[in-house]
């Protein structure tokens, strides 16, 4: 069985389930509000208002509309299938320090009004998963970089002010920074140990390697003599044959 340092990558149930059941939670709160006609964006974040502090931790369930909700269910189920497989011990601190401070980002930069949706941590996911996979240098995170790149580069046009109406730009601001900073700050120990060779291998034995052999006491080069070659006769007569070319006459 392989263990944690020969694989980091270990798929588990969750890897579906987290995403499944973020997001199911997500259209709850949604019919919730359709099914009883009971609108709840007061719960969201209104900037530098003490009653606004709340909204850091209810706005990302919160969403304007079907079109706004879609979005981010969309986006959310394939960046937490991602944060979950790949970055498996660091998923809940990215995701509770991630919703907590772009949602306090939100609530020091945004203009006074009603910010709601999971805007702000899905820029968070994005920043993190791409600058994580570079700060690593681990191969397979750095595809994943630049495949998040393709995904949602273009995404980074709605970090600034009057790009499109009706968006919280600031929770895109301040989700994309929190990110950064999260990658700079959690280690990723799981790839630092990644083993690719058996000399890399905790129970590795010079002595029984076939390379190593090759090897003296001194570290010197010293390869055993190649087998002398055996040619082998495949014919042999005594009777004395006379090859004689006949040419064109």
């Amino acid at each position: 069985m392989r263990n944690h340092l020969d694989n980091p990558f270990q798929y588990t149930k969750s890897v579906i389930l987290l995403p499944m059941l973020f997001v199911l939670s997500l259209w709850l709160v949604f019919w919730y509000e359709l099914k009883f006609n009971h609108n709840l964006s007061h719960f969201g974040i209104y900037p530098r208002e003490t009653y606004g502090l709340k909204g850091i931790l209810f706005s990302p369930f919160l969403h304007g509309d079907l079109e706004h909700l879609s979005n981010n269910s969309i986006a959310l189920l394939i960046l937490l299938p991602i944060l979950r497989y790949f970055y498996r011990e660091q998923t809940f601190v990215v995701l509770l320090l991630g919703v907590l401070f772009s949602g306090l980002g939100t609530w020091l930069l945004g203009r006074p009004s009603y910010h709601i949706g999971a805007s702000g941590l899905i820029y968070a996911l994005v920043s993190f998963i791409f600058f994580k996979g570079i700060f690593t240098k681990y191969y397979r995170l750095v595809a994943l970089s630049f495949t998040i790149v393709l995904l949602y580069g273009g995404s980074v046009w709605y970090m600034f002010p009057n790009i499109k109406e009706g968006i919280s730009w600031e929770g895109h601001f301040a989700g994309f920074f929190v990110g950064l900073a999260l990658a700079l700050v959690l280690k990723t120990p799981q790839f630092g140990n990644s083993i690719f060779y058996d000399w890399q291998k905790p129970d590795f034995n010079p002595e029984l390697d076939p390379f190593m052999k090759n090897f003296d006491e001194k570290g010197a080069f010293n390869p055993p003599p190649k087998p002398e070659e055996i040619i082998k006769e495949y014919f042999s007569s005594s009777i004395k044959v006379i090859y004689d070319f006949i040419g064109k006459k």
